[in-house]
């Protein structure tokens, strides 16, 4: 029986004031990423916040997530190699920007030996951990070795900053943007300085929009705050945009994932800043400093501030109140029209967004939503294209619809907050000895900044619905589960056939007991002479009492019987059971397929080729002779392949259907007999360093052998589709395991 939930004993981490924040990931050209899931969501479960970036991240990825997120430590695997550069490269760039408190932790199982990891713990790394940690401590115990290290890291650096307020913020120092956000969400600052803040970032970002998106968990607000994100990149150059991103925090152990990160590739660009939020509240979509996280990244020479809540009920409109535009994205899974009706937000959203168009009922649920936003406004008179609840499919690429939907964000904001060439990031610049307040020096930061937008992109908006670009046709979406399901009826006629094979062989046997002098060779059919008794004239005028010849009118039927004496009254030739027997084996034997029949009748040639002492198959006309047998220590003679020694047809059958020996339908043990011992060519699928030391090397291996052709395996680097480069994230990995083609 399930706990209320006030009930639920917190953990100790839960009660924490201020929850440790980690940023993990695998490394670059790294898809190894169970470890690494596992292992956050323990952090997570200890009461940490995780920023979690999912794999395949460079060092500058990684290290950037963690100045943005002001992090206390980092959380790394590595399972391709190269990890000693990798990692001293982390070390030497969290140095370089002024972060070296952040604590660096891997693992990389048995990749990293422990020489090397020796060598990067004297370097600097916090620790790595080598699988006998695991076997000593255990996962749970692992982690909660990272968490006292990273909150004995923090404590240290809180003593050194006992203020926890950055001395000076700069939009080009990113560290310092995340240790004031840090020190607003923990309190850092007392109401006097944050009155005084308060004011003086009103003053300083009273142009800056503030675009709020909030939708339903799972409608892709991530996706399309990313794709929005590369529009007003590539349609404004100078424009500079701050991110907030909110994401629920667990009631049960205080620790959160913000994952919002893994679905945005646009952070890359230097012109955005991302900063991940936990709510640190229950029933909320928002977090209780929100608005003071707004405001202050209002006052610095962003552009646009981009808000991002946490997924939120049919009831929840929160952002409204703190952004200037507020959006609201959902999909075609609202259930039934009638559901419309309750949700807040087709109230006071500015604007809608459809996402997921491609999911089937999306285009009901376009006209069902635009008649559901003019019965909310009462503006029936309103054309539906007008009406601003655009289609878009976020997750495809360049989609069509996601550009009509921007170019219309643009227009809308415009038109709303009244921007244009002078409204954004062109204060007029004023000189600092001036300012007579804090708010106003703040402002001439902001003005010093030429950067700016004016809201109106220049794109080509000819296609304005989504096209859904899809892999599978919509004829053949279901072509896994066709494929399953015909696999599913192929074994249902394997255990039909093998009953009736069953018994087919039961008859056969019975038949063969009472000595059928007409017995068949096995799995071969009576003939039809043979399935009916024979007409006997005389015993026909026995049996009618007749004497003059005559047989009796055409319907009277013959049957061979004996009287209560034993005496025969018609023909003596067949007995009426075996005729039965062999007419109900006949029709056993036709329910079978000439393919299954086919298959018994092999069966004993096959068996014999696997258990004989050698056995011979063709590969390309070529004869290959395999010995069925290996001797063992003991002399004893192993046969390599055990088939089933039963000699009933169903089992038989039911075995030669669904698995078979190796080399024969449905190849369930591969599709030669053997697994050959002696390969030509030879095979090494490998590779080291450059592409002229790996062919050497090649050439070297094949000397003296029959095969001078070898395989070859590329690194990583070119198999994740990068050229080489001497950053030495990449660089690493050149040649470690394979080798490098560049492209």
């Amino acid at each position: 029986m399930s706990s209320p939930a006030k009930h639920v004993p917190a953990s100790t981490h839960q009660r924490e004031t201020h929850p440790l924040r980690f940023v993990t990931a695998a490394s670059l050209f790294d898809g190894h990423d169970a470890a690494i899931n596992i292992m956050r969501r323990i952090i997570q479960s200890q009461g940490a916040e995780v920023i979690h970036l999912g794999h395949n991240r460079s060092v500058e990825d990684v290290v950037r997530a963690a100045l943005q997120e002001d992090a206390d430590a980092i959380a790394m695997s590595s399972y391709q190699g190269g990890h000693v550069e990798y990692f001293k490269y982390m070390v030497d760039m969290l140095k370089e920007k002024g972060a070296g408190h952040i604590r660096v932790f891997g693992g990389g199982g048995g990749t990293i030996t422990p020489e090397e990891i020796r060598e990067l713990q004297a370097y600097g790394v916090e620790r790595i951990y080598h699988p006998n940690d695991g076997m000593k401590l255990g996962l749970v115990e692992m982690i909660e070795d990272v968490m006292t290290r990273a909150r004995g890291a923090a404590g240290k650096r809180a003593e050194a900053e006992p203020s926890g307020v950055p001395a000076r913020v700069d939009i080009s120092d990113e560290i310092s943007i995340g240790h004031m956000l840090t020190a607003i969400e923990e309190g850092h600052l007392d109401d006097a300085d944050l009155t005084r803040l308060r004011k003086a970032w009103a003053l300083a970002g009273k142009q800056t929009p503030v675009l709020g998106l909030t939708g339903t968990g799972g409608a892709g607000k991530s996706s399309v705050v990313d794709e929005l994100l590369l529009r007003f990149l590539h349609a404004f150059p100078e424009m500079r945009i701050a991110v907030l991103a909110v994401d629920p925090t667990r009631r049960r152990s205080g620790g959160a994932l913000l994952g919002d990160r893994i679905r945005m590739n646009s952070l890359r660009s230097h012109r955005v800043f991302m900063r991940s939020m936990a709510t640190r509240r229950q029933h909320a979509a928002t977090s209780v400093v929100l608005h003071d996280c707004i405001g202050f990244l209002k006052s610095q020479p962003y552009d646009l501030v981009i808000v991002e809540t946490a997924g939120i009920g049919q009831s929840d409109s929160e952002i409204v109140d703190l952004v200037d535009f507020p959006t609201y994205v959902m999909t075609s899974d609202y259930g039934a029209a009638s559901q419309l009706e309750k949700i807040d937000m087709i109230d006071f959203a500015e604007l809608i967004v459809l996402n997921k168009f491609d999911k089937r009922g999306a285009e009901d649920a376009l006209r069902d939503i635009r008649k559901q936003w003019k019965r909310n406004r009462t503006a029936f008179n309103v054309k539906d294209d007008d009406v601003p609840v655009y289609p878009t499919i976020a997750s495809q690429f360049n989609d069509p619809g996601v550009t009509w939907m921007f170019t219309n964000l643009c227009r809308l904001m415009r038109e709303k907050l009244n921007l244009g060439a002078e409204s954004v990031g062109t204060h007029p610049v004023r000189d600092p000895a001036a300012s007579n307040t804090e708010g106003e020096a703040i402002a001439h930061r902001v003005g010093s900044y030429k950067g700016g937008c004016d809201w109106q992109p220049n794109l080509d908006t000819t296609l304005k619905s989504p096209r859904a670009t899809v892999l599978i046709p919509g004829a053949r979406v279901r072509y896994l589960a066709e494929i399953a399901e015909q696999g599913r009826a192929i074994n249902q006629g394997i255990e039909t056939q093998a009953e009736f094979a069953s018994k087919a062989q039961h008859y056969y046997e019975a038949l063969k007991e009472l000595g059928d002098d007409k017995l068949p060779k096995p799995l071969e059919l009576y003939r039809n002479a043979e399935l009916h008794e024979p007409f006997d004239s005389d015993a026909a005028r026995l049996r009618s009492g007749r004497t003059d010849g005559s047989a009796g009118n055409e319907h009277e039927t013959v049957r061979a019987e004996r009287s209560p004496q034993g005496e025969v009254e018609a023909s003596p030739h067949v007995d009426r059971s075996i005729l039965l027997l062999r007419q109900r084996y006949n029709a056993a034997l036709k329910e079978l397929s000439h393919e299954a029949i086919e298959q018994l009748r092999h069966w004993p040639a096959l068996f014999e080729s696997v258990t004989a002492e050698f056995n011979e198959y063709k590969v390309r006309d070529k004869v290959i002779r395999v010995d069925n047998y290996r001797e063992s220590l003991s002399h004893q003679k192993i046969p390599k392949v055990a088939p089933p020694k039963s000699k009933d047809w169903g089992e038989l059958l039911t075995f030669l259907g669904k698995e078979n020996l190796p080399g024969h339908y449905p190849y369930t043990g591969g599709v030669y007999p053997y697994r050959r011992s002696g390969e030509d060519p030879t095979r090494m699928f490998a590779g080291e360093g450059t592409p002229e030391r790996t062919n050497r090397r090649f050439h070297y291996l094949s000397q003296g052998g029959a095969a001078t052709r070898l395989s070859t395996a590329f690194d990583s680097v070119t198999l994740y589709g990068e050229d080489p480069a001497p950053r030495p994230d990449i660089y690493g990995k050149i040649g470690n395991s394979g080798v490098n083609i560049a492209t």
